[in-house]
């Protein structure tokens, strides 16, 4: 859990369960990516969660890394940059902490299913 002080005099708590469903969301934006290696069927497994998204806050400094699957025939390391941009931006928009590094782990690459056609 992440305790933010605001100048307000309050502050905000955000666990790091959140700031991983940011990370994911903002993953499968990037072009290339097929899925979070997390979604199971489409919707989040918090076991696989935990262990392909790992989140470390520190003086209010995120250190973050993701695991995906990729379209095969992507380029990997553009998804990749493209990933990392999109969760940096994501997270610092969202929760105002400053990202110091995403760590991207292409873990599958699926290859597409084609169609079967009547002879």
């Amino acid at each position: 859990m992440t305790e933010i002080k605001k100048d307000t005099g309050g502050f905000v708590r955000i666990s790091d369960e959140v700031i991983m469903v940011i990370a994911g969301t903002a993953a499968m934006e990037a072009e290339g990516v097929l899925r979070h290696a997390w979604l199971v069927g489409g919707k989040p497994a918090r076991k696989q969660m935990a262990k392909c998204t790992k989140v470390v806050v520190k003086n209010k400094t995120v250190a973050i890394g993701i695991s995906i699957a990729v379209r095969f025939g992507a380029k990997i390391h553009e998804v990749s940059v493209d990933v990392q941009k999109k969760v940096k931006s994501a997270i610092e928009t969202m929760t105002g902490l400053t990202v110091a590094e995403v760590n991207v782990t292409v873990n599958t690459i699926i290859g597409e299913k084609k169609e079967k056609t009547k002879a």
